[in-house]
């Protein structure tokens, strides 16, 4: 019965994890759907360009809550069902998942850098400010967005890899950053050929899609 347990656990928080808050408020204030203009990705970055700051506010907000929301119902409720730390870190991967490739919106996701860091704060504070960090620093001297959530990435997974131990929550973090990476792929190829747009600079001419 446990694994039954950690089973319905696991695809409840994919559920909630396909709840696309770019979507979902984009329509309550009455935008266009963010996956029909600029980079056609619905994440707060997108969003944003639609000229609400309230309402790419919100889908940050939003994606980052739904992963941290998925591991914090596991740690309170989960306990008497016999469920652990290991059905938490699987709950977070799944509903990061779930972000990616949501079952309630055609499986058209974002690229999961919100999701990944609620997820990465609850499952570890230290790990999670190791991420933040890391997002921030690469941003600031870069200047590129992409960049810094890759980087952020990558260094919770090595950070994890080398501080704690190796377990559930360090294969979960593993393949969000696998998954975060591929969905990057895109910006990883204009980082390389320098035509990836910096925080702040408007997009050239029939560029604005990437």
């Amino acid at each position: 019965m446990q694994t039954l347990y950690g089973l319905v656990a696991v695809v409840a928080a994919y559920l909630l994890g396909s709840l696309s808050f770019a979507v979902i408020i984009s329509r309550l204030m009455g935008l266009s759907d963010p996956r029909s203009y600029g980079s056609g990705n619905p994440g707060a970055t997108n969003v944003l360009r639609s000229g609400s700051k309230l309402a790419a506010a919100l889908t940050l907000a939003g994606d980052a809550l739904k992963g941290a929301i998925a591991i914090w119902l596991v740690r309170a409720f989960g306990p008497a069902f016999g469920l652990g730390e290991a059905t938490a870190a699987l709950a977070g991967l799944a509903a990061f998942i779930g972000h990616l490739y949501p079952v309630f919106f055609r499986f058209q996701g974002g690229k999961g850098v919100a999701t990944f860091l609620g997820v990465v704060i609850v499952l570890n504070p230290w790990l999670g400010l190791i991420a933040c960090a890391t997002w921030l620093v690469v941003a600031y001297v870069s200047r590129y967005s992409s960049l810094a959530s890759l980087s952020c990435a990558v260094a919770a997974t090595v950070a994890y890899a080398f501080i704690w131990r190796m377990d559930v929550t360090l294969f979960s973090v593993g393949v969000m950053t696998l998954l975060l990476i591929l969905r990057h792929q895109k910006n990883i190829e204009n980082l390389i050929a320098g035509k990836e747009r910096r925080i702040g600079a408007k997009a050239a001419a029939g560029q604005a899609k990437h």
